[in-house]
């Protein structure tokens, strides 16, 4: 449970940045902060996934909510406009929890209201509850049936989640009411909004809220104003039931089964939390917080990136999957998320991104491929099950290997010395992949270190796989190509003046920039380093890049160093990877720092330190979730997403093969066990 008392609650600087998350398992969500205060254009009590996990439209941004006491009217709710905050519900709020989903306690004239929202797996559902008791430092409580009514006026959006809403005139502002179920589309092509509710009336209106104010997409520097339609008024009579219940979704509900559902979806979620591998307690918010990325693509399974912004990308995806597997990603699940992109494999690339509006896939990366060959040996290791691999997947990645053998896009192709070569002016292939227009933040066009180190680990993987499924002739073949590779690899890339690894060569030049890149030379399974190399590589790294929260992108010696990670779109974007911090790299360098010291005891211990940075960091930013990046500089402020994929898994499976030494059947039997 996360719990901040009155004093957080109230301080408005702080609590206006501390954000809640709940997701559907299809890429739909709910969030906002825990005032009530949207700061985002994301920020909304219900984003539907209209094609799942993609097709995501802001339906109901958020309610205005008024308790009427004796006559007096509390405004509990919380917005920015030009030059002022109103209504200020914060002022009332006593406590907010996250157990499991957001709880709000405001106390007003001696009572409680207690608020809870929660989404419904595996559907486009927000179910709001609100609750009246006394509150429990009332001295008396003097409520008739007539003295205390709730008053809900829901404010509609419906656009693409990334844009904004203006006032129009071409909106439909009908709704359809039904005993307990109010139902609104307001433009064509939208879903409909179905609302079931208890309330015991309901009152057209009609009206424009007009010019809320998104201070984080103002900082941003995009467009931060919004109108909001609100048609309908719903009233509670909380004097004759002292709870009121709505349940907001893409499909109609009988508000009956509201006490089901809340039960279900708190089974649910301690299951979730019953599953982490370590009796731990940030293991085991890891392990509920790894649940919120796994979504349904058709039939299959696959990986959100980040909350709010990203969809499936295939980098992130093979990435985040290993560690994914350790928590809340049964191996059926890891199956079927390989065998979505196995499909979806062009020219022997795997897809980068798949498109919100639900274009075709985007192939502009050189190593979500190369990422996929170790999130298949991850899952074939730790289940044994390496028939699965031969049956689904292995003609996958020989076509892979031989289309990086013969050239494919951007110029992708298997050079003379066993290196991986590629990239063309104006694309972005690996993941430092920031780009302002037709400008490219970090080109690395050429060889780069990360891509090597990948490129090798493949080989040895499918070495391995031929000489389990006796193809000698490709055994033999992969097996000279990773022995080429080695060789160039240590002739070429390593700087003995510098005492680590160039960042990217080419023809004619070498990118001595110290960048983090270089730490997948060591902390992937298959290594090109002899050991002492490797360890000056870890040295160099935690002396000039390691932060609490991961590893700067860049030294800060690097005349091209950015220590802040802010502004408009072009400064963002050029302090993406000029020195901002990157949390999924913590589990590579962990992975790393204990191998190179022979998981000693104070190896292990350090890497258990590191661990713990996080702890205070879930209550940070998105509760119970890690994000993707901070601030260069100290403080290391967290930006970005609130919640990131990679982020979550690469800590989560540093701490299981690290640390912990848990493989992922091991816990799918202590879970089975629960």
């Amino acid at each position: 449970m996360i719990r901040f008392d009155q004093q957080i609650c109230t301080n408005f600087e702080k609590a206006s940045q501390k954000e809640w998350l709940e997701t559907n398992g299809l890429g739909g969500f709910a969030s906002s902060t825990i005032t009530g205060m949207n700061t985002r254009r994301y920020h909304g009590l219900l984003t539907a996934a209209t094609k799942p996990p993609v097709g995501r439209i802001a339906c109901l941004a958020k309610l205005e909510e008024t308790v009427v006491i004796d006559g007096r009217r509390y405004e509990l709710s919380v917005n920015q406009y030009p030059g002022a905050i109103h209504p200020r519900g914060d002022q009332y709020l006593k406590e907010f929890r996250l157990d499991p989903f957001p709880v709000f306690i405001y106390e007003l004239n001696g009572m409680q209201i207690i608020k809870s929202v929660f989404m419904i797996a595996g559907e486009n559902t927000t179910v709001i509850q609100y609750e009246l008791r006394e509150s429990v430092n009332a001295t008396q409580c003097q409520l008739t049936p007539s003295d205390c009514r709730l008053e809900i006026r829901p404010l509609l959006a419906f656009r693409d989640y990334h844009a904004t809403m203006r006032e129009t005139n071409s909106i439909n502002a009908n709704f359809a009411a039904q005993e307990n179920l109010v139902s609104i589309m307001p433009f064509a092509g939208m879903p409909t909004l179905y609302l079931a509710h208890d309330a015991q009336s309901i009152q057209a209106s009609g009206y424009w809220y007009r010019n809320f104010e998104y201070s984080e997409e103002r900082q941003r520097g995009l467009d931060f104003t919004e109108d909001l339609f609100q048609p309908f008024v719903l009233q509670f009579d909380l004097s004759k039931d002292a709870n009121a219940n709505m349940i907001a979704s893409t499909a109609a509900h009988d508000i009956k089964q509201v006490g089901e559902l809340r039960q279900t979806e708190i089974t649910r979620r301690q299951r979730l939390a019953a599953m982490s591998p370590v009796d731990d307690e940030l293991i085991r918010r890891l392990t509920v917080a790894a649940d919120q990325f796994i979504v349904a693509r058709g039939e299959q399974k696959t990986v959100i990136a980040g909350y709010h912004w990203f969809s499936d990308w295939g980098r992130d995806t093979m990435i985040a999957l290993p560690g994914l597997m350790y928590a809340t990603c049964p191996t059926e699940v890891g199956r079927s998320i390989l065998l979505e992109f196995a499909k979806h494999t062009s020219q022997g690339m795997l897809p980068n991104r798949f498109p919100d509006a639900g274009e075709e896939p985007e192939y502009n990366t050189i190593d979500a491929t190369l990422w996929f060959f170790e999130a298949i040996r991850s899952l074939a290791e730790r289940t044994e099950d390496f028939e699965f691999v031969r049956t689904h997947l292995y003609d996958t990645l020989i076509d892979i290997i031989d289309w990086h053998l013969k050239g494919t896009r951007y110029g992708i192709k298997v050079d003379e010395d066993g290196l991986l070569r590629g990239g063309e002016a104006g694309v972005q292939l690996t993941w430092m992949d920031a780009k302002v227009g037709g400008f490219v933040v970090t080109p690395r066009i050429g060889k780069p270190v990360e891509i090597q180190a990948l490129w090798y680990n493949a080989l040895r993987i499918m070495e391995n796989f031929a000489r389990r499924f006796n193809d000698e002739v490709r055994e033999k073949l992969y097996r000279v190509i990773a022995d080429r590779a080695r060789q160039s690899f240590n002739e070429k890339f390593w700087d003995e003046e510098t005492g680590y690894l160039y960042d990217v060569i080419g023809d004619d030049f070498k990118d001595a920039s110290l960048r983090p890149n270089q730490i997948l030379a060591v902390s992937l399974p298959h290594t090109m380093l002899a050991s002492d190399r490797a360890l000056r590589v870890v040295e160099v790294i935690e002396r000039e890049l390691l932060t609490p929260f991961g590893l700067r992108s860049l030294n800060q010696n690097n005349m091209q160093y950015r220590p802040i990670y802010t502004g408009d779109s072009y400064g963002r974007d050029t302090a993406y990877h000029q020195g901002t911090v990157w949390a999924w790299l913590m589990g590579a360098f962990i992975t790393a720092y204990v191998k190179v010291h022979e998981r000693s005891a104070a190896s292990v211990n350090a890497a258990k330190r590191l661990l713990a940075g996080f702890r205070e960091h879930l209550n940070e930013a998105g509760l119970g979730q890690v994000s993707e990046i901070f601030d260069a500089d100290a403080p290391h402020r967290p930006r970005g997403c609130i919640a990131q994929a990679w982020s979550v898994a690469e800590l989560l499976r540093a701490a299981c093969e690290d640390v912990y030494q848990i493989s992922s059947v091991d816990n799918q039997v202590k879970s089975a066990k629960k």
